[in-house]
């Protein structure tokens, strides 16, 4: 019998969907039982106010205002997952961690309301630190989401900006094969 992909596995440390979580709750889960750690580093990702083409977006306009969305995410069901899986299996050959969790919402979200959960647990802080951001850098720009910015001045698709693919690339400086990590 053949052994499942490794990304298999790491499709337990993902969850996409609408629902919100809870920061404390979902570190402890990572903690749980596990006496070798150390380290544990979490990066929460929000729905802030914007500005484009002089339309600025604020909670005083009508529509933010009555509590409607100022942003939408949209997936590919079972490719998202599947691809922040193999990214997981990507960071744990990389790095020395013990726990990821990646939480990525989608659907209609508010001002404040929180988007993406990375939290990365290893024995020691430098691990722990770098893998969430090599997590969240390619989460940013190879996840397969949509984004759209909703105002009273109508909606827009957001692609990636210059200095996300920037964060991204320095994962990668040769652009060639697996990405590199610039502080080793």
């Amino acid at each position: 019998m053949l052994a499942p992909p490794p990304w298999q596995e790491a499709l337990a440390c993902v969850r996409v969907g609408p629902d919100d979580f809870d920061l404390g709750a979902e570190v402890a889960r990572l903690r749980a039982g596990d006496l070798g750690v150390g380290a544990v580093a979490a990066f929460v990702g929000t729905v802030r106010e914007w500005t484009h083409d002089a339309q600025v977006c604020d909670a005083t306009s009508d529509a933010e205002a009555a509590g409607q969305p100022v942003m939408e995410l949209e997936h590919y069901p079972g490719m998202t997952e599947r691809s922040i899986a193999e990214l997981i299996v990507t960071a744990r050959q990389r790095f020395d961690v013990r726990g990821v969790r990646v939480i990525h919402r989608v659907g209609p979200l508010a001002l404040g309301d929180q988007i993406v959960l990375v939290a990365v647990s290893s024995a020691h802080r430098g691990e722990a630190f770098a893998c969430c951001a090599f997590l969240m850098d390619w989460l940013k720009t190879r996840a397969p989401f949509w984004k759209k910015e909703v105002s009273s001045h109508g909606a827009r698709w957001v692609a990636a900006r210059d200095s996300d693919e920037a964060a991204a690339a320095r994962w990668n400086p040769a652009a060639a094969g697996e990405p590199q990590d610039p502080v080793r």
